[in-house]
Order: structure tokens, then C-alpha cells, then sequence
């Protein structure tokens, strides 16, 4: 499925500018209104912005592990510090085996390269020689790909923060622990800082002790706030929020000293994924069901518990925020289709790209940026000092940033160098 915001001024049209949902699960459809926001006209009046929900998300032939709700965020995962190792195989071992059920006609074309390739069956139905294309985080990763199996179809490409595709997608996780621990500590500061305001302690240690209390009495009994009881797993879903994005921690703050008194969330952030409404069809579970298939099927997982076991011990410890979370055991260890099917990216041959990406970002960390723009040959890497994510589709990027992309993407100017903006 596909939409499309045609160029508002034909006589200065370029081609197609392709965009999409990020997660991998994010819905792709609604997304050229949302570009339209954060570029300036002159791209919207050189470009049919083009959206698409990739194969198997919402509008895209949805596929379901029939289970009755999403995850919180739309990943599956568990913490080791609430369940023990032998009991998160087990659901997740059941979980593999209900998506192998139910979904399982999909799950061996649910790869990275094989969206890819739906792109380039999408522009020759739209009879563009070539496609340009902005996309953020995983979707930045689709983007790649497609430059690497589709070189001579690459007209102009921004990719905001992409995905190290080399490494997706055990070792990405692993990786960014890291940038999670310190994203986190930065947000108890602000928190420590506003005590008056959000009541949640005094000093960093003091707001982290209770907030990792809420979560151990949440595992066990969810809070009741209003007429909701929020989980372990909603509740951690909130911290992901703040250590992704500065600009929200004033919302997750005040969202959570109202939970943990037991009272509504003055300013709503729904913790699970759903379509937009009015949108028919989409399975309960979807966005987690497709997040799952696309991480499990790009390629292969450890599958010896002790492989788990051992990096919990190491990484628990010393990031004991996410370390028992991140590092732990999913549905992946039980798939029945894993294999290798990233196209690395030293076989990639695409015209040069322009990366974006923000200096402080936990969910895809610069490092990611830096090796696709070196690998690329001839992109260049714009960066912005700045706690946040996808800084130009998130909307928090600088005029100097946002300036280069427009640039770019009318003109075609690369800037000279890689740029700190």
C-alpha cells in the first residue's frame, strides 16, 4: 500500500521522493505529510513525496502471532532482573512458535533486502527511472540496502540516522548499551534538577532508586493510574522515550510522578503502537509481529542459552539500567528462519549519500552514522550535538542541519566536508 503527495509545482518536478515507517513495524502511509512538516517547499514542489507500508505492516498484507495486544514500544523483550533466564526462553520459545503458526507463510521473505527490493518494484510501477528517498533510524537501513542492491536506481538519498546494517542486529543491541546508560543518567539528572516540580528525588541516585522500585513493584503488581494498570514493561517503555529524546523528558517526568501516585498521566503517551484510526484490518499484535520477524529473519541469533547467560552476567552488571534487558534472551533464539541476509555494506555502490544524525543518540548511536557514510563512497556525515533522535524527522534538528538537507535535496549539493552543525 502506498500513498502520495504529488510535486506542487510540476514544472520544477525532479522524480519521486520515497519514505517509510521506521522500528522495522512503523507504518509507512501516513508518512509524506508528516515529511512535508520538516522540509522546506522547495522540496515539496520538486518531489511526489512518496510513502509506502512495508511488505507485512498495516495496509501491506499484515501478518499477526495472534497474540491480544502489542508490546509496549512494539518490541518484545523481557528483563532478566524480574524473570528468570529458563522462563523467558520458555515464552519466548512459545511466542516463535505461535508466530510459525499463524505467520509463518511470511516469515521467510520478512528480510531487510527483500523490502528492498518491493521499493524497486514500487518505482517501475510508478515509471521513475530512478528514486530518491528520506528515511530515519531502521527505515534509514532499508535505504541502504536498497543503494547496495540497486546502485543504478539511486538518485538522491538522506538517510537520518541510520542503522550500522553490518552489525544489525545482536550486536547493534549490545552495542548501544552504552549510549542507553549514559542517555539515562542525563535524564535522572534533569529530573534531580526539578524535584520541586516532579517530587521523584533529590539527587540522581535518589530518582533512579525510585524509579527502579516503581518497575520492581510494577513486575509484580501493575500501578493503577486512573483507569489504567501500567506494567513493568509500559513503564520502562516511558524511560526508552526519555533516554531517545531530550525535548520530551519534561512530558515522561511529569507522566511518571503522576502514575507513581497513583493518578492519570496528565499528558498521554500511548505505550503501545497502533494504527491510525479508521484503518481496517490490522491484527491486534501487528507492529510487534512484523518488528519481530524482520529482526529474527535479517539473520541469524544465538540460539545456546548460554550465550545469554554469559552476556547478561558481563553487560547486567555494568549497565544495570538496560543491561539486563537488552542482553537478554528473545523469540529470535527460536526462529525458524534466521540466515544471513544482510548485503554488507562494503559491496555497497550508490551514488554518495547525505547522513544525518544527532551526537547523543541512545537508540542508534553515532558510531552507526559514521561507518554507513564512510562506506558510501563520497557521502557526508552532518551531525548536531544533541540528546535526541532522527534529529531531522523528530523535528528537533537546527537551521543548519535542516538548511543542508534542503539544499541537497534541490540542488543536489552535498556539503564539502562532513559538517557539525
Amino acid at each position: 500500500m502506498i500513498s502520495r503527495l504529488p510535486a506542487a509545482d510540476p514544472t520544477l518536478r525532479r522524480g519521486v521522493l520515497f519514505t517509510t515507517g521506521g522500528g522495522p513495524g512503523g507504518a509507512g502511509v501516513p508518512e509524506p505529510l508528516n515529511l512535508a512538516a520538516v522540509v522546506d517547499p522547495g522540496v515539496l514542489a520538486r518531489y511526489d513525496i512518496v510513502g509506502f507500508d512495508m511488505r507485512f505492516v498495516e495496509r501491506s498484507t499484515p501478518i499477526t502471532c495472534r497474540q491480544p495486544e502489542e508490546e509496549p514500544g512494539g518490541y518484545w523483550v523481557r528483563t532478566a532482573t524480574y524473570q528468570p533466564l529458563k522462563d523467558t526462553a520458555a515464552e519466548a520459545h512459545e511466542y516463535a512458535r505461535a508466530c510459525a503458526r499463524h505467520a509463518g507463510w511470511a516469515l521467510p521473505y520478512a528480510t531487510t533486502a527483500q523490502a528492498a527490493r518491493d521499493m524497486d518494484v514500487i518505482r517501475a510501477r510508478l515509471g521513475e527511472r530512478k528514486l530518491s528517498f528520506l528515511g530515519g533510524s531502521y527505515a534509514a537501513m532499508l535505504g541502504v540496502a536498497y543503494g547496495t542492491l540497486f546502485p543504478r536506481r539511486v538518485d538522491r538519498f538522506v538517510l537520518d540516522s541510520p542503522v550500522n546494517y553490518d552489525i544489525a542486529w545482536r550486536p547493534y543491541e549490545l552495542k548501544r548499551l552504552p549510549a542507553f546508560e549514559e542517555n539515562y543518567a542525563a535524564f535522572t539528572r534533569y529530573v534531580a534538577d526539578n524535584s520541586a516540580a516532579f517530587g521523584l528525588g533529590a539527587t540522581p541516585g535518589e530518582v533512579a532508586e525510585t524509579l527502579s522500585q516503581a518497575l520492581a513493584e510494577a513486575a509484580i503488581e501493575p500501578i493503577v493510574a486512573g483507569d489504567h494498570a501500567w506494567t513493568t514493561g509500559e513503564l520502562g517503555s516511558l524511560t526508552v522515550i526519555a533516554t531517545y529524546f531530550e525535548h520530551l523528558w519534561p512530558v515522561v517526568a511529569t507522566n511518571l510522578a503522576a502514575i507513581l501516585a497513583h493518578t492519570p498521566p496528565p499528558i498521554p503517551l500511548d505505550p503501545r503502537p497502533a494504527p491510525l484510526p479508521g484503518t481496517p484490518g490490522v491484527p491486534a499484535d501487528n507492529h510487534t509481529a512484523v518488528n519481530i520477524a524482520f529482526r529474527c529473519g535479517d539473520n541469524a541469533w544465538p540460539r545456546d542459552l548460554a550465550t545469554y547467560r554469559h552476556d547478561l552476567a558481563r553487560l547486567g552488571t555494568r549497565y544495570p539500567v538496560f543491561g539486563p534487558s537488552i542482553a537478554n534472551l528473545n523469540p529470535c533464539a527460536f526462529w525458524s528462519v534466521s540466515q544471513d541476509n544482510t548485503p554488507p555494506l562494503a559491496s555497497n555502490r550508490a551514488p554518495a549519500a547525505l547522513v544525518v544524525a544527532a551526537l547523543r543518540d541512545a537508540a542508534v548511536p553515532l558510531a552507526n552514522s559514521i561507518a554507513t557514510a564512510r562506506s558510501i563512497t563520497g557521502s557526508r556525515l552532518v551531525t548536531m550535538d544533541k540528546q535526541t533522535h532522527v534529529p531531522l524527522l523528530s523535528g528537533q534538528a537546527n537551521a543548519c542541519l535542516t538548511g543542508m538537507v534542503n539544499a541537497y535535496l534541490i540542488d543536489g549539493q552535498l556539503p564539502r566536508h562532513n559538517t557539525a552543525c
